[in-house]
């Protein structure tokens, strides 16, 4: 298996882009909070984990200025072309296999990164090294199993299939290895790793734009696998798009739970 044969979703894909604008104004805010919360200021040396898009560690530049240091990695960094400018270093790099891309950072973070990664537990003691005595560790994952439904108002046959995609993409995912009860193991693991301080909360969007953009960029990122599982068709997919495209379609998401921490 090569790094990105587990992954379903493919940065390269040109959906790709269209799911990290999704995410960013899904989730944003609430991750932008968290790090507020922490006191970023100039001169923090922070790694980005699983960057993706490029709006977190742009807003992070921004934030620790041109005597700060933010370090994103991905397996894949063909999105970060636009990104690539001091204090920003891109490198390819897998948290689940090598080792951290230095050390002595004042806030590591990633979202929805370690429920993908298939050795969560050492991606975890990796990041956790890779902080200063006294820095902020900010692990934010959805938990699908929590709320499995993409439309949770389910009235009829718009939302019957609706669900029976997101149950569709579930059982991807869980055959690709990713843990869909990952979130809600967050506080526990952050514990047990001797992290202090540790405080954790969630964030559950059940209708707005991004979700809808999301729904339609993921479905036709998976769309080839999707039909080959044999549980749903080519006309299934086209009329959920179609419905998601014409239809006030309240779609939600996984929810979104963070955990935070402080190193001893």
């Amino acid at each position: 298996m090569t790094r990105t044969d587990g992954y379903l979703l493919d940065n390269r894909q040109t959906e790709a882009g269209q799911r990290f604008d999704a995410l960013a104004a899904l989730f944003d805010s609430t991750t932008f909070r968290h790090i507020e919360q922490f006191g970023i200021g100039s001169g923090w040396r922070c790694w980005e984990v699983g960057a993706g898009g490029i709006s977190v560690v742009s807003w992070l530049a921004k934030k620790v200025g041109p005597t700060g240091r933010v370090v994103a990695t991905d397996i894949d960094t063909s999105w970060a072309a636009s990104a690539t400018r001091p204090p920003i270093e891109v490198h390819v790099h897998d948290v689940g296999a090598d080792e951290p891309p230095g050390d002595g950072f004042d806030l590591v973070h990633a979202r929805l990164v370690l429920s993908h990664v298939p050795d969560r537990e050492r991606a975890l003691r990796s990041m956790i090294k890779a902080l200063r005595p006294g820095g902020r560790l900010l692990v934010e994952d959805a938990d699908p199993a929590l709320q499995p439904l993409l439309w949770p108002d389910e009235r009829g046959t718009q939302q019957q299939l609706a669900n029976r995609l997101r149950h569709a993409f579930r059982q991807l995912l869980a055959e690709r290895g990713a843990d869909l009860a990952y979130g809600r193991r967050l506080p526990r693991l952050l514990r047990e790793a001797g992290l202090r301080q540790v405080e954790a909360d969630a964030y559950f969007p059940i209708t707005s734009p991004a979700c809808a953009a999301l729904e339609s960029a993921t479905i036709r990122q998976v769309r080839a696998q999707l039909v080959a599982a044999g549980q749903v068709t080519d006309q299934d997919i086209d009329r959920h798009l179609a419905n998601v495209t014409a239809s006030a379609m309240d779609l939600a998401t996984a929810p979104l739970i963070s955990a935070w921490g402080r190193k001893a």
